[in-house]
């Protein structure tokens, strides 16, 4: 993602020195420069392994293969390329300097990171209303989330990702037949980009959570009521509650910093440092380090699987019939 704000030149990322008005890496790193890309270089790789344990155990459990667990594949697959992709070019490129210095490999970046961080976001979205189905409208859920219409929710949301970085491209390459910022560039960067992305998404899932959170617990008050309703229905309470909590929470917590920024600091002349900078962006891209834990470490299934594969005992024999719940 890009914020519209031009940050003071002389606050300059640890890594990277002035030359000529611009940013450009350092010949002589410090020690905090070093320290900082061995962060970041950890957070691609736990990032890359955990959403690639997800993947290798989806597909090569049978049980596990039903429509839902694709929508985590879909999810674990566009985290696996925030990894693979964006984490090093945001290192090699990052978006301070490419605030300065905007030329190809600065667009290529920002390219795939609104991509991918889009379809990230809306597919989190689909797996909620999927949640939505199997949690408030269980004698229907198979026939309304069946394997053709997860397809299509895939394809859209890979679509829509697609369309919209390439919207805020095109807009970025207009904008430099412009003496000051283009209006257009303002609404995709500003307006319609944060709105389609993140907005519209968050408060459909806060929407769908609350529903779904709301039937969770008058169906625990039901099944318990008329045995011991006392503290099996306070936890049962609590466990709803907190799983909802996490998901959605951990969510906001990583997006909401970035997109205020990109929305609302435009409207002023205050200047955003450097660091600040940095530090959102990065927030956003740990969502994609964080999301297996979320979604698939969260479910035992998904542990007992990690292990055999971890172990290396599906090497050993066929155990893609395996029960695992």
């Amino acid at each position: 993602m890009t914020i519209a704000n031009r940050t003071d030149i002389n606050d300059v990322h640890p890594c990277y020195q002035i030359e000529n008005a611009s940013y450009a890496l350092t010949s002589s790193p410090s020690l905090l420069c070093v320290s900082l890309y061995m962060f970041l270089a950890l957070l691609s790789v736990v990032t890359i392994c955990g959403n690639l344990f997800v993947i290798m155990t989806i597909l090569y459990f049978k049980q596990l293969r039903n429509p839902t667990n694709y929508l985590i594949v879909s999810l674990a697959v566009a985290d696996l390329l925030v990894g693979l992709i964006v984490f090093p070019l945001s290192m090699a490129f990052s978006l301070s300097s490419c605030i300065y210095h905007e030329d190809l490999f600065c667009k290529i970046r920002s390219s795939f990171d609104i991509s991918l961080s889009t379809c990230s976001i809306l597919n989190l979205c689909c797996i909620s209303i999927d949640r939505y189905y199997a949690v408030c409208q269980p004698l229907t859920y198979k026939a309304k989330m069946n394997h053709c219409v997860v397809v299509i929710m895939i394809l859209i949301n890979w679509g829509v990702s697609a369309l919209i970085a390439i919207g805020v491209m095109i807009a970025g390459l207009q904008s430099e037949d412009c003496k000051e910022r283009c209006l257009i560039d303002v609404l995709m960067e500003n307006t319609i980009g944060p709105i389609l992305s993140f907005y519209l998404p968050v408060v459909i899932m806060l929407c769908i959570y609350l529903k779904i959170l709301i039937v969770a617990l008058r169906h625990a008050r039901s099944i318990h009521s008329k045995t011991k309703p006392g503290l099996t229905v306070s936890k049962i309470e609590r466990k709803a509650t907190k799983t909802l909590a996490s998901v959605l929470g951990i969510f906001l917590i990583c997006w909401t910093p970035f997109f205020l920024c990109v929305t609302f600091l435009p409207l002023s002349n205050d200047l955003v440092p450097v660091p600040v900078i940095e530090i959102l962006n990065w927030l956003t891209l740990s969502n994609s380090m964080l999301n297996p834990f979320i979604y698939a470490f969260f479910y035992s299934w998904f542990r007992c699987g990690f292990k055999m594969i971890i172990s290396g005992k599906i090497f050993l024999g066929d155990y893609a019939n395996s029960a695992l719940f």
